[in-house]
């Protein structure tokens, strides 16, 4: 970014720093999070003859959330954003389970209808956990050093190349933790690369919005964040003010 009004900081400062619009990014992150794997997660659709997960249609945004995130406010403010969504998916599964588990009031039935939507298995719960804190944090790590090494030029190589490994270490843990052993091996990797294909071709598509929305918020923030001093722990502490 050339624009003169925008100012080039470290890590560590972007980590101390007050920005303006941070706390509706890491909102709309999580809320997107959320809604994905709530509302589409147990939904089969079928277009053109193609069966996927409906969720594949919206949770992808998440990551381009996330590709805003590091690449406007570093991997430190990244990372927060990351484990609050680890909590609220923890919490999302937690309160599914106690919810479904609760006897139904007599004549009220729409019990299996509700256990066919939130009674997640617990393989499938421990997979979406674990891939999603997995994945999100090899997504923010990639871009933020490849911002770096192409000194801040060439957006769409960091997006789509942070997304591509993201969402490979996502699949690979999701589809084998939740379906091996029930799914034949096979499927499994059918699925799993079918997914990870459609979820970085899907991030290439919105490159134009990702821009727009980066842009956007670079010059209103008046910074760019450059994580040449950060500790990329995800347990890392941010130093404080």
């Amino acid at each position: 970014m050339s624009d003169p009004q925008i100012s080039r900081i470290d890590g560590s400062t972007s980590a101390r720093r007050h920005f303006r619009y941070f706390d509706y990014v890491m909102a709309s992150f999580v809320a997107i999070l959320l809604l994905s794997n709530l509302i589409g997660a147990a939904k089969l659709a079928q277009v053109g003859g193609f069966t996927f997960g409906a969720g594949i249609l919206f949770f992808p945004v998440s990551y381009v959330i996330g590709d805003v995130l590091t690449e406007v406010y570093g991997y430190a403010n990244a990372r927060r954003c990351v484990w609050m969504g680890f909590f609220a998916l923890v919490f999302m599964a937690f309160m599914s389970f106690v919810v479904v588990k609760m006897p139904p009031a007599p004549g009220w039935d729409g019990q299996a209808a509700y256990e066919s939507v939130f009674g997640s298995t617990w393989r499938i719960v421990l997979a979406s956990v674990t891939a999603f804190w997995a994945g999100e944090f090899v997504n923010s790590f990639v871009l933020a050093k490849m911002k770096v090494l192409t000194g801040g030029k060439m957006l769409w190589t960091r997006t789509i190349g942070s997304t591509v490994f993201g969402q490979a270490v996502d699949s690979l843990l999701f589809y084998p933790i939740a379906f091996l052993g029930i799914w034949t091996t096979s499927q499994v990797l059918t699925v799993m690369v079918t997914n990870w294909l459609m979820k970085v071709v899907w991030e290439a598509v919105l490159t134009p919005v990702t821009y727009a929305v980066v842009g956007w918020l670079k010059a209103r923030e008046g910074a760019d964040v450059y994580d040449t001093d950060t500790d990329f722990s995800p347990f890392a502490k941010a130093p404080q003010v």
